[in-house]
Order: C-alpha cells, then sequence, then structure tokens
C-alpha cells in the first residue's frame, strides 16, 4: 500500500501566474513519474464548481463577507472530500490553485471575518487534508492587476479583480504576513521574474522541501 501522497497549493494576488506555474508543476512531477492531481478552488469537484459560479459572479456579494466565507466553506469541504483526500490516501500528489490561505485573507483579512470563524470552519472541512507546501508567488498589486486585464482581454472582471489596487495591496501584504508565520510551510518566490527563472525557482522549492534531493554544498576555498 502506497504512503501518503504531497500536498502542494499555490496561492498569490490577481495576475500572479498561480494557475500557469500550478499547471507546470503538476507536468514537472509527472516527468518524474508520479501520478499527479491538479485542481483549483473554488471548484476542483462537481459540488464546488457550481459554488465557484455563484462566488465568482457576485451573486453572493450583497449578503456580506460572512456568507461568502461559508459559501467558500461548502465548496471546500466537497472539494476535500470528493477530490483531495481520495487522492493522497491513494499516494498521488494534488496540486492546488489556491486553498485556505486565500479565505484567511480575502474573506478575513480584508473581509473583517471573524478568524474564529474561519478556523473553525477549516477544522471542519480541512482536517487533515492541510498542505505540505505552500508557494506563496509575490507580485505588486499593479503589476498583477495589469497582467490579469491583459489575461482578461474584452471580458469582464470577477468578483475580486473588480476590486481597488489598495484593497489588492492590502491583500499581498496579508498573504506575505501569514507566510512569515508560517516559514516551514511557505516558500516565498518574486512573481516578477521571467517565467522560466520562477518555475526553476518552485521547483528547486519542491525538491527542498518535498522531494529530499540534496542540494549542492557551497565551495569551500582552501
Amino acid at each position: 500500500m502506497s504512503g501518503r501522497g504531497k500536498f502542494i497549493t499555490f496561492e498569490g494576488g490577481e495576475g500572479s501566474g498561480k494557475s500557469t506555474h500550478a499547471a507546470a508543476l503538476a507536468e514537472a512531477l509527472k516527468a518524474r513519474g508520479l501520478d499527479v492531481v491538479l485542481t483549483r478552488e473554488p471548484g476542483g469537484s462537481p459540488g464546488a464548481e457550481i459554488i465557484r459560479h455563484i462566488i465568482l459572479s457576485g451573486i453572493a456579494k450583497p449578503l456580506g463577507t460572512e456568507t461568502e466565507t461559508i459559501l467558500f466553506a461548502a465548496a471546500r469541504d466537497d472539494h476535500v472530500k470528493a477530490t483531495i483526500l481520495p487522492a493522497l490516501q491513494a499516494g498521488r500528489w494534488v496540486v492546488c490553485d489556491r486553498f485556505v490561505d486565500s479565505t484567511r485573507v480575502y474573506q478575513g483579512t480584508l473581509g473583517k471575518v471573524d478568524m474564529k470563524l474561519i478556523r473553525a470552519l477549516e477544522r471542519v472541512t480541512v482536517g487533515e487534508a492541510m498542505p505540505d507546501l505552500t508557494i506563496l508567488l509575490d507580485v505588486p498589486a499593479n503589476i498583477g492587476l495589469a497582467r490579469a486585464k491583459t489575461r482578461r482581454g474584452s471580458g469582464v472582471a470577477d468578483r475580486f479583480e473588480a476590486e481597488s489596487v489598495e484593497f489588492h495591496e492590502e491583500l499581498r501584504q496579508a498573504f506575505l504576513n501569514i507566510a512569515a508565520r508560517e516559514p516551514k510551510r511557505f516558500a516565498v518566490i518574486d512573481g516578477r521574474a521571467p517565467r522560466d527563472v520562477v518555475s526553476e525557482r518552485i521547483w528547486q522549492a519542491v525538491q527542498e522541501r518535498l522531494l529530499d534531493v540534496p542540494q549542492p554544498a557551497e565551495a569551500v576555498t582552501p
């Protein structure tokens, strides 16, 4: 029977490259012969994808941030039970675009939802399925929003992309604060670097933290 798989999440603001780099990492892990599930939040399971549409359309915004938080929790509960835990228990690796830290930042820090509620919902929905490694792609808000606008083209901004640059800079700082409090779980990577450089830094973090690949010793000058 195979051991538990590894769980890697990607976090960061809009336009930080989470989706692109999550997919690239999943492919790199598959190239090593690992069985990988690539998923996302909100979403990642049939029930959660329905709730994703409700949240990102903005329909729930008038109901308040606490209601939004509970919707995210409902989506996460379905996602963890239907997708994440079964994969981990089967020895597969899971790479997820956003997870609990996005709720802590968007709804907790910025939405002013009581962290006691958020933590209680985490205990119920996540349980033992906390990430082994969280990659935080750090990008200044003005750069990230410009990227998101380019990616969106003529499409309409979603519920969160439509917020102000000040909102997104606060969001960035909130992610960095969480990473500073949990350095063993987080790897913070500058998302402004060229894509191949960012990918290499992500891969290095995965090797060091999860693949037990020894890093070359620094040269010692006699």
